[in-house]
């Protein structure tokens, strides 16, 4: 038997040296704690890892690229007819309102009824009589003009009728027969305007004649001359409506054919200089449902100083163009409308282009992200002319290339990044 006076009682053994016997149910507890504590280690770790950045991509691509100006402009009147007082007396009131039709010869503007001393002296005669060599100076200087636009129609249409019945291939471009074509029609314009024009000089010289005749033969109790419209057309502007006392030339109201019209725009000198007669012109924003087609006519030679809204003096050139097709929904335009007009400036059939989006610039050169198996590589890149959506590219880039398109400021050189839409 062991000695009992080395034997330990169980009683005077410390509770924290005495062994916990192991069970199922506190193994399984332990098992369960350290599973749940190596997931959220897991899960911060995953967590703290780089993810790849969600971008855009685009795909570069030949074909054809037009670069525009855009501009506003705004709709005029080719030709304007100014009605004057002939003579000097006391004007009746017009009648007429801006919209009114008028027809050349009949339609009766205002009467114009003589004054008392003014009608009737010499000086007034003498006046008078200028003025009816004035009005046949000016009929012969129109008949001239006639002539000669209708010897230059001739002349025109004999070109364009050599072109158009020559249907040899290559023998002429497109480009040459399309100003044989535009210059035939410019001057069957011209005839027309010069025969309006002697249409205006027939009028005033019978006005004058007029004015003469009622001098020398003044009727019983004083007569009245007849303002007559000089051509058909619609009353514009009328600029002195209330009864008054006129003197020769006073403005009285403004005629024009509201189907005639034709487009200015204000275009910076900068830009004007690739704008050449015959460019083609898209005008939008003009009230229709699709926009209408034109072409730039005359591109002003001299240029003038306009303040922009931000306080900055600009130089502006006028820009006029012509409708190509007078269509229904087009009849809706009158004078001074607004409209934006986009001239095309640059054309190309077949060029490599990039969307112009994928391209920033870092110091002076243009740069773009590359898509290279989900990682996002630098590359430099010469850019060539753009029209805001698409961007020529001269050199750095091949068809079929992956661009990043608006990549975020957290893209580098080398980060990761997964494709989330495509963009033609």
């Amino acid at each position: 038997m062991p000695d009992a006076s080395t034997e330990t009682p169980k009683a005077a053994v410390p509770p924290w040296e005495a062994k916990t016997p192991i069970t199922r149910r506190s193994l399984s507890r332990k098992v369960v704690f350290w599973s749940i504590a190596g997931a959220l280690v897991l899960l911060m770790i995953y967590a703290l890892q780089p993810r790849p950045v969600e971008i855009e991509t685009g795909v570069v691509h030949q074909g054809p690229l037009t670069v525009y100006v855009s501009e506003e402009g705004k709709t005029r009147i080719r030709n304007r007819y100014v009605v004057a007082a002939p003579v000097a007396g006391s004007m009746q009131r017009v009648t007429l309102k801006p919209g009114d039709t008028v027809k050349a010869g009949e339609t009766v503007l205002t009467r114009i009824e003589p004054a008392l001393s003014p009608l009737l002296d010499a000086r007034a005669r003498s006046q008078a009589q200028a003025r009816v060599d004035a009005a046949l100076a000016t009929r012969s200087r129109a008949n001239e003009d006639i002539e000669m636009a209708r010897t230059g129609l001739k002349y025109a249409q004999a070109n364009w009728d050599r072109v158009k019945n020559n249907t040899d291939k290559g023998t002429i471009s497109d480009t040459d027969r399309d100003t044989f074509q535009r210059e035939a029609e410019m001057k069957v314009r011209e005839v027309r305007s010069t025969e309006f024009a002697l249409q205006v000089a027939d009028f005033e010289l019978a006005q004058a004649r007029a004015a003469l005749e009622q001098i020398d033969k003044p009727a019983a109790g004083g007569a009245s001359i007849e303002v007559k419209a000089p051509v058909n057309g619609l009353v514009l502007r009328v600029q002195q409506e209330s009864a008054t006392i006129v003197t020769p030339g006073t403005p009285i109201l403004e005629l024009g054919d509201p189907t005639d019209l034709e487009i200015e725009a204000e275009i910076l000198s900068r830009d004007a200089v690739a704008i050449k007669p015959g460019a083609h012109v898209t005008v939008e924003q003009w009230g229709g449902d699709e926009p209408a087609k034109a072409t730039v006519r005359r591109v002003e030679p001299a240029a003038f100083t306009k303040v922009s809204a931000l306080g900055v003096e600009e130089q502006r050139v006028l820009v006029l163009s012509d409708f190509v097709e007078q269509t229904p929904a087009l009849k809706a335009l009158g004078d001074r409308y607004r409209v934006e007009v986009r001239v095309a400036v640059w054309h190309s059939d077949d060029t490599l282009l990039v969307p112009a989006g994928a391209l920033f610039r870092e110091g002076s050169e243009w740069k773009t992200f590359l898509y290279d198996d989900g990682n996002a590589r630098v590359v430099v890149v010469k850019a060539g002319r753009t029209d805001g959506k698409l961007t020529q590219v001269l050199e750095g880039l091949k068809v079929g290339d992956e661009v990043l398109v608006h990549p975020p400021d957290t893209v580098k050189d080398g980060t990761s990044v997964v494709k989330r839409l495509e963009v033609k």
